[in-house]
């Protein structure tokens, strides 16, 4: 049952081929077998996912189900979910119980989902390899040696490794696509606005997007079914009709105008990257799309920029966690003082201490017109050149990462290289556009990820256009040895 897609599960269960516990079963076997070698799970719901099976199936058998109903699935331990421990994989939230559930959190559950857990992560979503977890790194279930990406690099791995049929993630300037690219997975990041930020622990609050990690586009279509959508409760949420994701997938993209971008085939991309996605937009040709190169001259500008907003804002959102009110307080503080710089101090990781201090610099008087008030500016130019570019082409395709997954500890002690492993991705972070990464072939063994990126609000588009190449392809239907 563990190879099978969302799409297929959701057919079996309807079919009667299965139960809804049988097959929650069966992933919380698998999760018992390999979490202990890959630590993609901070927290397991076993005795709530089996009681949320039953009631799936109870559902499924009195034909109220949805096509999500009974389908197990995991969640980026980013999300509040009432009653359940919601860490963000820190030891500032390692005691946070949350008593309410997050917008995405509710819409699963009123589909009839099942929660099989929490996953690790990068701590507040602050990093790209999965590394920086109070709880300790996660494993690539392609090469235990390499990391799987981040900062949902444990909803990455757990669907790698075939421990949940699909999983939430968060992505602030690569999140959820990056580690997709590493795992060998499909990973959407939606429009800014389009997931409801509710519930979801801020890191950088004008960046982050919730989205799906799947094996298929059509998967992330089901799963967007669930998460997309207007909520009142999220000040950034927008309120834009919300088509069916899954009812464009067979549309023809014969006509499909395809912009490349040199900028992201220069120096810094691996030679066997580069052959990959070069192939993979062969293959786009040969099914009756063209291909033109664009500019896309403001984007080397999008690291800098974006390791200013985005810390900035890190700061301002971190501020909250001060020991006071809930979270990890420092024993015996000798007064307020000691109170927040102990409980800071020694509830955040090397990581978030540095991104905290960063962005307070660049807010800070004096510095905030040469820095933060710069980097806006540098913020639209990028914005712009998306404008311009989507007046000439429909989507735009490049790789998604500069390598293939790289070795743990390689890039520890080294931020600046951690940084550009985001390369590719930041942009579409910083203009609020729509992108997703699948898998476009392998080189010595570890995936590459193909990145396309739409215009706003296109991601029916965008899963169409990844669907057709999965029906020509088999790129995603790999499953790492080791995890069969």
């Amino acid at each position: 049952m563990h190879k099978q897609t969302i799409a297929s599960l959701a057919e079996g269960l309807r079919a009667g081929e299965f139960s809804s516990e049988e097959l929650t079963r069966h992933f919380l076997d698998r999760i018992q077998r390999y979490n202990g070698q890959l630590n993609c799970y901070i927290t397991v719901t076993e005795e709530a996912a089996l009681a949320a099976a039953r009631e799936a199936d109870r559902r499924l058998r009195a034909g109220s189900a949805t096509v999500l109903t009974g389908i197990p699935l995991a969640h980026k331990d980013i999300f509040c979910t009432d009653g359940v421990r919601t860490t963000c994989a820190s030891r500032m939230l390692d005691n946070f119980i949350a008593p309410y559930d997050a917008t995405v959190i509710s819409a699963f559950k009123e589909a009839g989902a099942v929660m099989l857990g929490k996953t690790n992560m990068d701590e507040f979503a602050m990093g790209s390899s999965n590394e920086t977890s109070y709880y300790g790194p996660v494993g690539n279930p392609w090469d235990m040696g390499r990391v799987p990406g981040g900062s949902s690099g444990g909803s990455a791995a757990a669907v790698a490794a075939r421990l949940a049929p699909g999983a939430t993630g968060t992505d602030t300037g690569g999140s959820i696509r990056q580690p997709a690219a590493l795992c060998g997975l499909t990973g959407l990041k939606p429009t800014y606005g389009r997931v409801s930020r509710y519930g979801m622990i801020a890191f950088a609050s004008s960046l982050d997007q919730g989205g799906p990690l799947t094996l298929t586009a059509q998967d992330a279509a089901i799963m967007m079914n669930a998460m997309a959508g207007f909520d009142e409760r999220d000040s950034t949420s927008i309120d834009h009709p919300v088509p069916d994701y899954g009812a464009a997938l067979e549309q023809s993209i014969e006509g499909l105008r395809i912009g490349v971008p040199g900028e992201f085939f220069g120096d810094g991309l691996a030679p066997e990257v580069r052959g990959l996605v070069e192939a993979a937009i062969r293959q786009y040709e040969r099914m009756g799309a063209t291909v033109e190169e664009i500019g896309l001259p403001n984007s080397r500008y999008s690291a800098p920029t974006y390791y200013v907003v985005a810390p900035a804002e890190c700061s301002s959102n971190l501020s909250r966690f001060d020991g006071v009110r809930y979270g990890y307080r420092c024993e015996d503080p000798v007064d307020l003082m000691d109170l927040y710089k102990r409980s800071r101090g020694e509830g955040f990781g090397a990581e978030v201490k540095r991104r905290i201090m960063i962005g307070t610099y660049a807010l800070s008087a004096g510095y905030y017109d040469a820095y933060y008030l710069k980097a806006q500016k540098l913020r639209q130019l990028i914005s712009d050149d998306f404008k311009t570019a989507f007046e000439q082409v429909d989507v735009i395709m490049g790789p998604t990462t500069p390598t293939t997954a790289f070795a743990a500890g390689d890039k520890l002690d080294d931020p600046i290289q951690m940084y550009l492993s985001d390369i590719y991705t930041i942009a579409v972070n910083l203009a609020g556009l729509p992108a997703i990464s699948i898998p476009c072939g392998f080189s010595n063994g570890l995936p590459a990820g193909l990145q396309i990126i739409g215009n706003y609000f296109t991601e029916a588009r965008l899963l169409n256009i990844a669907h057709r190449y999965q029906q020509e392809t088999d790129w995603h239907t790999h499953i790492p040895e080791a995890f069969e």
